[in-house]
């Protein structure tokens, strides 16, 4: 801790939270590419702003193209990385609080990105410029990197790592405090297959969330539909049953969370899945109904695919998390699983396939990771985390995947506070005034720690 640097910090508070709120009414979910926004031009602007933000402090910034911008500070051929991102996953439903106004109300800012990983990134810019302010010498070189494209394929890290120079050590505001050392591999898969269809269902934004609202057509009457509703006696979920030429119109309502954490949220499409077992429809529709309750069922582990497999990185965790099914068949299911890093991508493709019968039109994989807990990058981290909080606590291990994975030798270090609600992914999202202060603190502790 540096005292002028904490006064700095302090003395900004007001800046802080303008900037970050101008940030979160920028609703930068990926959108169509652009030139110069590859990620569409919301996600541009949201990037632009941020360097505006600490062009205006005082710092250094570049914008590569519309991948990445790099805000820098100091002198050394080695570099400190710390690593944010300005886009956002869908709003989604169920909020309360308008998710691009940055409302704030009993000292909380609400909106989507105010945790994930806005409010990390503006809290960085301004705690480097603290430092910079501070005048305080640097061994090692400070670049904050913006990426765009964290939410959905990391296209803008594969830039990067092609065009710009590589952090000798890096931490993101993107994980959990004290210290993410450990991470699962990462797999999405995508599977379909055609038969013709008289169902119909819709559920999902993406393959990392929770699917809160599913919507589904089923060509029976609507007393089988409330009868197997009220057979499959599922807590938690709304039903809403309404009669349809044809058929019914059923609307599953469950709880946006981060696949990461599928026990924070009610899966929709898990519920759909069990009542339209149970309605009993006719022929190949039928039978994908059936198979798609058996392969998920209500777990949360895969653990109708024997997949549930626990080592030291964590217990495998399986999503069902985007659906298109309409009168071609299953246009495409898209799947998240976090796999202990013991577990191969290969077993958990073989399983799902096994499970399901269909064709993987897709897949996408991230690699897990591991730093010791006696590097240098953890240890101090770790040492850090213990001044400022005078808690001495072990690093841990997540199924969320962070940029840290993007490089050799980084690691997740917060911004989430250990007995602090994280509602990432989900509605209502958002941060306190205090621990955004307590993160741009904290943030400045280990660029001196890492780089003074």
């Amino acid at each position: 801790m540096n005292k002028t640097v904490e006064t700095i910090i302090e003395n900004n508070r007001e800046k802080l939270v303008a900037s970050l709120r101008e940030s979160i009414m920028i609703p930068s979910v990926e959108g169509a590419a652009e030139e110069g926004a590859p990620f569409g031009r919301a996600v541009a602007e949201a990037l632009d702003h941020a360097l505006k933000t600490a062009e205006g402090l005082g710092l250094s910034a570049e914008n590569h193209e519309g991948y990445v911008g790099c805000i820098e500070h100091g002198e050394g051929e080695e570099m400190l990385g710390v690593i944010c991102h300005m886009d956002v996953v869908p709003e989604g439903t169920g909020w309360k609080h308008p998710p691009y106004g940055a409302e704030i109300e009993d000292g909380i800012i609400y909106g989507r990105g105010t945790l994930d990983d806005k409010g990390p990134a503006i809290a960085a810019i301004y705690a480097l410029a603290a430092i910079k302010e501070a005048g305080i010498k640097l061994r090692r070189r400070v670049r904050i990197i913006l990426g765009t494209n964290e939410e959905t394929g990391w296209g803008c890290m594969d830039y990067y790592r092609a065009h710009c120079e590589a952090p000798t050590l890096a931490f993101t505001p993107d994980g959990e405090y004290p210290v993410v050392n450990s991470e699962k591999g990462i797999l999405h898969t995508t599977f379909a297959k055609k038969f013709p269809s008289r169902v119909r269902v819709t559920a999902g934004t993406r393959p990392n969330v929770v699917p809160g609202r599913t919507e589904a057509f089923l060509p029976v009457c609507e007393c089988r539909v409330r009868a197997a509703v009220e057979k499959a006696a599922l807590d938690g979920f709304t039903f809403e049953i309404l009669p349809e030429e044809g058929g019914t119109h059923l609307n599953v309502i469950g709880l946006d969370a981060h696949a990461s954490m599928p026990e924070h949220g009610r899966n929709s499409l898990q519920a759909a899945f069990t009542v339209m077992d149970l309605v009993g429809l006719e022929g190949e529709d039928g039978e994908m109904a059936a198979t798609l309750h058996e392969a998920f069922g209500m777990g949360l582990h895969g653990e109708s695919m024997g997949l549930d497999v626990t080592d030291a990185s964590g217990r495998l965790t399986l999503n069902p998390g985007v659906l298109d099914w309409n009168e071609e068949g299953v246009a495409a299911l898209k799947i998240d699983v976090r796999h202990p890093i013991s577990l191969s991508k290969e077993d958990v493709k073989a399983a799902q396939q096994k499970a399901l019968g269909m064709e993987l039109v897709h897949e996408h994989a991230q690699h897990g990771l591991y730093v010791p807990a006696d590097s240098e990058l953890v240890s101090k981290l770790l040492s850090v985390y213990a001044e400022r909080t005078g808690k001495y606590l072990p690093p841990l291990a997540i199924g969320g995947g962070t940029y840290a994975r993007a490089f050799d030798n980084a690691v997740a270090f917060g911004c989430e506070i250990p007995g602090v609600p994280a509602p990432v992914h989900m509605p209502n999202e958002f941060i306190s005034i205090d621990d955004l202060m307590f993160n741009a603190h904290m943030i400045a502790d280990a660029i001196l720690a890492l780089a003074e």
